[in-house]
């Protein structure tokens, strides 16, 4: 097949286009850095010509909720019109577990429009929701510390998670990419964890001398909301697993 990957240089996107690529699939990679701009809507019609099915794991630059907002539905709708244009049969998006349970938080807002805004332009839609990927830790704490004295404690939410390897990620959009029977999914890593735990081991890990605190967090996302529901397909190894393994 011809898959398109809409955000084809970050952390999923990039992953996305190795195991296609290890498949035996064609890869148009749509992204700022590989040429095309999301939100210019000739850049992105001339780019899926002749392309099968579209992978779109794009994300804003700012997580505020107007620009978050204003950047999904816009790169849905450009996506969403050239794709039914040239014929795109299949269309997956890369969303979030429990963001529809979690609307008193500004990026899940953003993020269900995104979801909503593909289930309505986009051919064959499917959706990926995942839980916080391994990597989730890191990014939190580098947020805590942006613009912070390097003294003193760090504030982290003290919410549940239950965070999945992003190659696992990656495998599960290629198949909804390419199995014409397959359905929406969620997909969770292994094990629950307390975020601000895993933040507190990953700062140990690295030998930092720095106190990690319990901080506030959303209500939704305090009573478990970030959380896979029954259905949700589990991969992957555990979070500290898959940190020693990647730092051996």
């Amino acid at each position: 097949m011809k898959i398109a990957v809409a955000g084809s240089s970050g952390l999923i996107g990039s992953q996305v286009c190795r195991r296609a690529e290890s498949l035996g699939h064609d890869v148009v990679r749509l992204s700022r850095s590989d040429g095309v701009d999301l939100l210019d809507s000739e850049a992105v019609s001339g780019a899926l010509v002749g392309v099968d099915a579209v992978i779109d794991v794009s994300r804003p630059d700012r997580m505020e909720l107007a620009p978050a907002r204003s950047f999904f539905t816009t790169v849905a709708r450009n996506l969403g019109a050239a794709s039914r244009d040239v014929g795109v049969r299949r269309s997956v998006v890369l969303s979030i577990v429990g963001v529809d349970r979690g609307q008193d938080y500004d990026w899940y807002v953003a993020t269900l429009s995104h979801e909503l805004e593909t289930r309505a332009q986009a051919p064959g839609s499917r959706v990926l929701r995942t839980t916080q990927f391994h990597e989730f830790p890191e990014q939190v704490l580098q947020r805590a510390l942006a613009g912070r004295e390097p003294t003193g404690p760090v504030e982290i939410m003290d919410v549940p998670i239950q965070p999945v390897d992003s190659a696992e990620v990656a495998r599960a959009l290629v198949d909804l990419a390419t199995d014409p029977d397959a359905d929406d999914r969620e997909l969770a890593g292994p094990r629950i964890e307390r975020l601000v735990g895993l933040v507190r081991d990953l700062v140990e890990y690295r030998g930092r001398d720095l106190i990690v605190l319990p901080g506030p967090a959303p209500a939704s996302m305090a009573g478990g909301s970030m959380l896979p529901g029954p259905d949700a397909q589990t991969a992957g190894v555990d979070w500290h697993t898959w940190l020693r393994d990647r730092h051996r």
